[in-house]
């Protein structure tokens, strides 16, 4: 290792090994070097605060962190504006070189380090996403098993939960022995699901209310425990984004571009960024459509009573939900409710 200055290191993460390049002022190698992740903090003792880039993955968060604490000045960097600067085959030191090169440029957008109590919440959120899932898959495959009896039972997981055991108990000349005890078990494992679930939410609820950004973001029409830890969870008080339609379009809610020769063509919306958050707003936008009522009662109702008439459904859903986004972010970044004066349209 060197103790001369450095421009700039990059490293790329592994789950053992760690791949560092360091550039010195001069613009050229300064080192190259694999180390173990048990020896990285000893590593950088060693080395000159400078600027640290590293891809975003698991654990690079953490990794932040503990540099950040050594007096470095860490750059969590998305990969796909790492890609560019990768030069000839792809190793793990060509990687940390594009890395290294990356982490320099002063106009690369880089992504906001999550504190412990985001990741925890974080976590919340993608435990209870994938129960749901495995929720999801198990009704799937109980009504699979069902039709293969010739068993058909009407859409909605609380109207095969209300007829499920009187079918079985009903039909016991249609339904074998072990196909009866295995739809029990999966039955069984549903119930166990359901409980998980609630648990969670019941965690994620209480996160909620003892918040204060996730109560000033609950006034949100549509925004409840589940949409506004979310957020908080993923962008905190939103400092990474200058504007709310940078998060807007930062979740994939504007139109996909593809400009060339002073023509702008847009097509359907880009989907990047974070596709669980988009869905929960997304789904906040249909509960307000279902309620034409309550329009009145919201700053942007006006707006939503002309785009009605000449939007289909899921277009309005998606402008709404991009709408609600903006607004999500200037609660955050202004810490005020929803509505309490009408400033916050103007805000957007």
């Amino acid at each position: 290792m060197t103790t001369t200055p450095l421009a700039s290191i990059g490293i790329d993460i592994g789950k053992e090994v760690f791949h560092v390049v360091g550039f010195g002022t001069d613009g050229k190698i300064a080192f190259r070097r694999k180390i173990k992740r048990l020896a990285l903090l000893e590593v950088f003792k060693r080395l000159p605060p400078s600027i640290v880039g590293m891809e975003a993955c698991l654990s690079a968060h953490f990794v932040s962190r503990a540099l950040r604490q050594l007096g470095h000045q860490p750059r969590i960097i998305p990969a796909i504006y790492v890609k560019p600067f990768v030069k000839g085959q792809k190793n793990d030191y060509n990687d940390a070189e594009a890395i290294a090169e990356a982490a320099l440029r002063p106009n690369l957008r880089v992504v906001r380090e999550k504190t412990q109590d985001q990741l925890d919440l974080q976590a919340l959120h993608r435990v209870r996403s994938r129960l749901v899932s495995r929720r999801t898959a198990t009704i799937n495959q109980i009504r699979a098993f069902l039709i293969e009896q010739g068993i058909a039972v009407r859409t909605g997981a609380m109207a095969l939960r209300n007829s499920l055991l009187a079918i079985l108990e009903n039909r016991q000349d249609e339904i074998s022995p072990r196909m009866r005890d295995l739809i029990v078990g999966l039955y069984e494992d549903w119930i166990h699901l359901d409980e998980r679930i609630a648990t969670l939410a019941g965690e994620i609820d209480q996160i909620g209310e003892k918040e204060a950004n996730c109560q000033r973001l609950m006034s949100v029409p549509g925004i409840g425990p589940l949409i506004s830890t979310a957020v908080v969870a993923a962008i905190g008080t939103g400092e990474a984004f200058e504007r709310g339609r940078d998060f807007g379009a930062w979740l994939g809610l504007v139109p996909r571009q593809y400009s060339t020769g002073g023509r702008s063509i847009l097509g359907r919306i880009s989907k990047r960024g974070s596709k669980y958050l988009r869905t929960l707003f997304i789904q906040a936008a249909n509960v307000i459509l279902m309620r034409p009522h309550n329009w009145d009662r919201f700053s942007f109702g006006a707006w939503l009573q002309n785009a009605a008439p000449r939007l289909h459904r899921n277009k309005l859903a998606t402008a709404l939900a991009n709408k609600l986004a903006r607004i999500a972010w200037s609660i955050l970044r202004n810490e005020k409710t929803f509505d309490a004066t009408h400033y916050e349209v103007i805000a957007i």
